[in-house]
């Protein structure tokens, strides 16, 4: 074979793969940022507006705040989650006899739907007979105070997410050379320290890419802070997501809220380049 046509050859055999995600992902996308280029709203000609919809991104305090609240939930929740999962990855290393039971255990937050998990943690979040509230030894507005609301979200989405980063960070724990340890001890190092010198190091780009699918899901979040909360109370809880899908499919607003969507996708495909390019580091 020559060596042109083997340069070609794997093209070609990607070639439907490739024209199926151009389907389904490129030509949506590029057609999302068409739309936030115009003024387009239902029953309405379309208007060619050019970046007017990001110039007025800047001066939109709601987009702001959901901004902010997007970047806090998902800075938030993914550090927790990854804290949790590793804690809980380190004890399943050690699991005995009973492992497959614990296992399974683990599993069965991140096992149930979002929606399910969420309209759970609505009941339990109930001020008046909620198993939390009772917890408390008084009700508790805890999704209808702007304080607390945010926090009740993240609390649920680290209690739905953490068995998936557990499972991640287990599975790289199992990869890691048992003889590296018992080197380690035999060199005089304690549990503390060849956690930190050597496992730890050797699991990093496992906990990278932990970081960048919880990332990417946190960063979009919507159904899970839609079903306690709706966005409220006063949007305190709105974020990126929701407030897309408000301008898009309550205001009739396509322009616009296109302009919100590219906004999440721009954020979410930077924090996945630089978790990329970290990772890359890592390797190298």
């Amino acid at each position: 074979m020559r060596p042109g046509a083997a340069r070609l050859e794997p093209w070609v055999l990607m070639s439907p793969a490739l024209a199926l995600l151009a389907a389904v992902t490129a030509l949506p996308m590029l057609y999302v940022v068409w739309l936030s280029l115009q003024q387009r709203a239902l029953f309405r000609a379309a208007q060619f507006t050019g970046f007017d919809h990001y110039f007025r991104l800047a001066g939109d305090g709601r987009f702001w705040n959901a901004l902010g609240n997007t970047l806090y939930f998902a800075l938030v929740s993914v550090a927790m989650e990854l804290a949790l999962g590793l804690a809980i990855a380190l004890l399943l290393a050690r699991a005995g006899r009973a492992r497959a039971l614990i296992y399974g255990a683990v599993l069965v937050p991140w096992a149930i739907p979002t929606v399910v998990s969420a309209r759970m943690w609505e009941w339990m979040y109930q001020p008046e007979l909620g198993v939390l509230s009772f917890l408390a030894g008084r009700p508790v507005n805890w999704l209808g105070d702007a304080a607390l609301a945010l926090h009740a979200a993240i609390a649920m989405d680290v209690w739905k997410s953490t068995p998936f980063v557990a499972l991640l960070l287990l599975a790289g724990l199992q990869a890691i050379p048992r003889e590296l340890v018992h080197a380690a001890a035999l060199d005089g190092a304690g549990a503390w320290t060849t956690f930190r010198r050597v496992t730890l190091p050797l699991l990093a780009p496992v906990i990278l890419v932990a970081a960048v699918f919880r990332s990417i899901d946190a960063l979009r979040v919507f159904d899970a802070i839609y079903v306690l909360t709706g966005g409220g109370p006063a949007n305190a809880t709105e974020t990126l997501s929701i407030y897309a899908y408000r301008v898009l499919f309550q205001m009739l607003d396509f322009g616009y809220g296109s302009a919100l969507a590219v906004v999440v996708l721009a954020i979410t495909g930077m924090a996945a380049l630089a978790y990329a390019r970290l990772l890359r580091g890592g390797i190298e």
